[in-house]
């Protein structure tokens, strides 16, 4: 009980949930097979890599990846309520996407409005069931969720508003910020900021009067009802 005489509830341990599912597909470009599944298999493993290095698996209690065929929606919805019933959950979202939708398994699997919907009708019926508080996202049209994350209860939410050309150094900045301590706002905002500057110098070429589309249609824009870190 608090001062006031008030049972007050334990907090309950930090999860994170990875839905992990690279693919190997670059926008636009067609590429055999052989190389999208090298791309698939190292980007995957070059995120969990990251994970530790930086570590996630030290500052979350639990970390539950979902990849390749546990990459879909229905795995996704049962790891959110599964790890809300003890746990609090961020979603960490390293796929592609589309408007309203995440791209899963094979990039034949889509996550929409049948898994959002269903998500929806229970955090509206009993919010404790699903017990969401941060999503960082790389996907594509990321803000086309942005309102959908919030509907279900996360504080803060991020998202790009086109498609995201600048996977890193986005990923590894904000990681290292995020788990680092630093509030979520800045560590989106310093990740932006890197691959944005590290970009604008590759592209220098291109229109230097004019600012590369790319960068404005990777552009991360934060969404939330308040600012989070880590540990609060």
């Amino acid at each position: 009980m608090n001062s006031s005489g008030r049972l007050v509830q334990p907090k309950k341990p930090l999860a994170l949930i990875v839905f992990l599912e690279n693919v190997g597909h670059i926008h636009g470009v067609p590429l055999p097979p052989w190389i999208m599944r090298t791309i698939d298999f190292f980007t995957e493993e070059y995120a969990k890599l990251i994970l530790r290095l930086y570590g996630a698996h030290r500052r979350y209690g639990r970390v539950i990846v979902l990849e390749d065929a546990a990459a879909t929606g229905p795995q996704l919805e049962a790891a959110l309520l599964d790890a809300s019933r003890t746990h609090t959950v961020d979603l960490l979202l390293l796929v592609h996407g589309h408007i309203g939708q995440l791209v899963g398994f094979r990039g034949q699997t889509m996550v929409g409005n049948e898994t959002f919907d269903r998500l929806r009708q229970i955090y509206a019926t009993n919010p404790a069931r699903l017990d969401l508080r941060m999503v960082f996202g790389l996907n594509c049209y990321g803000l086309s969720l942005a309102n959908t994350w919030l509907a279900l209860g996360a504080q803060a939410a991020n998202g790009a508003m086109g498609v995201n050309w600048f996977p890193e150094p986005t990923l590894s900045v904000f990681l290292r910020s995020w788990l680092g301590g630093l509030p979520f706002s800045t560590a989106v905002a310093r990740g932006n900021v890197a691959a944005e500057r590290w970009w604008r110098y590759i592209l220098r070429n291109h229109a230097p009067e004019q600012e590369h589309p790319w960068i404005t249609s990777s552009r991360q824009v934060i969404v939330g009802v308040r600012d989070l870190t880590i540990d609060s």
